[in-house]
């Protein structure tokens, strides 16, 4: 029987300090596991230093590297996109980062999972590695989107971990544009099983993902998951409309009674304006949320554009 085939897709943009010791420790993984036909699809994603040429590089070296260049930076969902749009042909294919947070060397524990029978093997974070308000971030991301979220979704879980060819298959068939991948792959179903490890320090150089990228991907989280927010609303104008409505009674009461009523000072009406065009506000603002994601993909614009390809037929 020939060996199954398995494909690591691995987005990079300005990874060059990290590249060297990723190819080496990925050419150790492939050398302790020689029942498994691997390749790598790694997607440079718009970068600005020599991470493409690097990675052209090294598909010249070794033949299982393959390289996808996008024609500019689309962001690490669409680059991702990309890889798994040419990952059609494998048995499987391993997801995650250029930056060596995830260990390679986790990966064979994956394939075991996927050949015991799973359709889709979470890595699970049992710890990480970072500190300082990136850590705090992670954190509360984690613990809110499990409450805000109508899918049930596996906590400390990122782009790490494998997907059936099954799966690849039916995720690209999702036209979605703002994608959450941790979300998208539970919304697939498919028998999972979880393997354990500890994320670690990033191997070199500064993360790619600034913090207003972390952001807006926290918020598609969020806003293709959840309905809460325009639920929440929806109370929050009912309790509004119910207070008004329960103080209009008072003091309608009170003038029937005879009993004299103060005249409302001008620091209440300011307060009560204030308070009423705040939430009118939030209110807008989530609904623009939602209004804007269903006009992105109205548009129907390509999520990436493919400038070079080293390594595919």
């Amino acid at each position: 029987m020939n060996p199954p085939k398995v494909a690591l897709v691995i987005p990079a943009y300005n990874e060059t300090p990290v590249l060297p010791e990723l190819f080496a420790r990925l050419t150790a993984v492939f050398a302790g596991r020689t029942d498994v036909a691997w390749s790598v699809i790694m997607i440079d994603d718009g970068s600005r230093d020599a991470t493409a040429a690097m990675i052209a590089a090294q598909c010249e070296r070794d033949p299982r590297f393959r390289l996808l260049a996008l024609s500019r930076n689309f962001g690490f969902q669409a680059a991702l996109m990309a890889g798994l749009e040419h990952a059609g042909e494998f048995d499987a294919v391993v997801t995650m980062d250029a930056d060596l947070q995830d260990p390679p060397e986790v990966i064979p524990e994956l394939v075991t999972a996927w050949q015991n029978g799973a359709g889709v093997v979470l890595a699970v974070r049992r710890t990480r590695a970072e500190a300082g308000l990136r850590r705090v971030g992670f954190d509360l991301f984690h613990q809110l989107f499990g409450r805000l979220v109508d899918l049930k979704i596996e906590r400390n879980t990122g782009t790490f971990g494998l997907l059936s060819r099954a799966a690849v298959a039916a995720f690209n068939r999702l036209p979605e544009s703002h994608r959450f991948f941790p979300g998208l792959r539970t919304w697939l179903g498919f028998p999972r099983t979880e393997v354990l490890y500890d994320r670690q320090e990033r191997a070199a150089g500064e993360p790619g993902q600034s913090f207003l990228r972390l952001l807006r991907y926290a918020f598609d989280g969020i806003f293709s998951f959840s309905r809460l927010p325009l639920r929440l609303l929806t109370i929050c104008g009912m309790f509004i409309a119910s207070l008004g409505f329960a103080v209009g009674l008072f003091f309608i009461v009170r003038r029937l009674m005879g009993i004299e009523i103060a005249q409302v000072g001008f620091t209440t009406l300011v307060t009560l304006v204030l308070f009423l065009g705040g939430v009118q506000l939030i209110g807008i603002g989530v609904l623009g949320e939602y209004l804007g994601r269903v006009y992105d993909e109205v548009k129907r614009r390509p999520n990436y554009i493919v400038k070079q390809r080293i390594g595919f037929e």
